[in-house]
């Protein structure tokens, strides 16, 4: 098999953010494919989308929510890799290069932290208050207790992932006949964060946390309510420790470690399966063209997978 570059699909969902999306577009890097998921803009988001990023896959989601906008985003992907990116500003384009390196060094799911235990100096956020900074630490120790993990930074929506993984996440359909257009289903809506982070937990997949600074939105007034998408979030956790059943909590996992900078080499304190691989993989710096980077391919990425599920076991038996 010939090895390659992963290819990566930024999937962003957007409605009425046709200002932003004029200074985000231009920013980001010369990937595989942008999706753009509409929520049924009443401004001019599709066509500045297209004028500004020609090429651009324009879709239009099949029913409300953030959650079924990156639902349909993840059923039109195509690549390798799949990147959650807000459309408001807060994400940063240059961080893509970290989330790409923390899933070709192993893990399933690289989780964006604005709060990371290590590497605090690349993280934070200019966009939270202290009331919704507080809620995010309580419903962190809610789902760490429930799912026996380390998430530090569990409703950041920054987030990416190997598209291989979708069928054991069992995300909403794209389409379901003769639903009412004002129905949501569950995960179609702020929730779909804590559903991701849940159910890659219950499915015992690798996380990597990766270090992201929250930019404020550009323009525009934000769509999050403190305490009404908190305590969806919390009957999130709920519903997802329910669901998932006994089996996850059997043994706990790893720690979740922090993402490292594209820019600096694998530091000691890695999770144990780098140790195994002997070498790390440097990526581009920020704003590169990660189409032409290392040749970092799906064989190699598979046989990391082995080593670190082999690891896992080693750790769970000794413990």
């Amino acid at each position: 098999m010939i090895e390659r570059p992963p290819d990566i699909s930024i999937v962003i969902p957007a409605r009425n953010e046709a200002t932003n999306l004029r200074i985000i577009l231009p920013e980001l890097p010369d990937v595989h494919e942008v999706i753009l998921v509409d929520g049924r803009s009443t401004d001019s988001t599709v066509e500045v989308a297209r004028r500004h990023h020609p090429g651009i896959k324009v879709l239009q989601q099949t029913r409300r929510g953030k959650g079924n906008a990156l639902v349909c985003g993840f059923a039109a992907a195509t690549g390798d890799i799949v990147v959650m990116f807000d459309a408001d500003g807060s994400a940063d384009p240059a961080e893509i290069p970290r989330f790409v390196r923390a899933l070709t060094d192993g893990a399933d799911y690289a989780k964006g932290t604005r709060f990371a235990r290590s590497g605090a100096d690349t993280c934070g956020s200019d966009d939270i208050s202290l009331l919704r900074q507080a809620g995010n630490a309580g419903l962190n120790s809610v789902a760490n207790l429930m799912f026996a993990t380390s998430f530090s930074d569990l409703c950041y929506g920054y987030n990416a992932f190997w598209r291989q993984i979708l069928p054991q996440l069992k995300l909403p359909p794209v389409q379901v006949p003769d639903l009412p257009a004002d129905k949501m289903l569950w995960g179609d809506g702020f929730e779909i964060e804590t559903v991701l982070s849940c159910r890659v937990a219950a499915r015992r997949l690798r996380v990597t946390e990766v270090p992201s600074l929250e930019r404020r939105r550009i323009n525009g007034d934000t769509n999050l309510r403190t305490f009404a998408d908190g305590s969806r979030v919390l009957r999130t956790i709920i519903s997802e420790r329910i669901t998932a059943g006994p089996r996850s909590r059997r043994t706990r996992q790893l720690p979740l470690p922090a993402g490292v900078p594209a820019n600096d080499t694998i530091a000691p304190g890695r999770h144990p399966a780098d140790a195994l691989l002997g070498r790390a993989v440097q990526l581009p710096h920020h704003g590169a063209d990660l189409t032409s980077g290392p040749s970092v391919g799906l064989r190699s990425r598979r046989h990391w997978s082995r080593l670190a599920h082999r690891d896992r076991g080693v750790a769970q038996d000794a413990s």
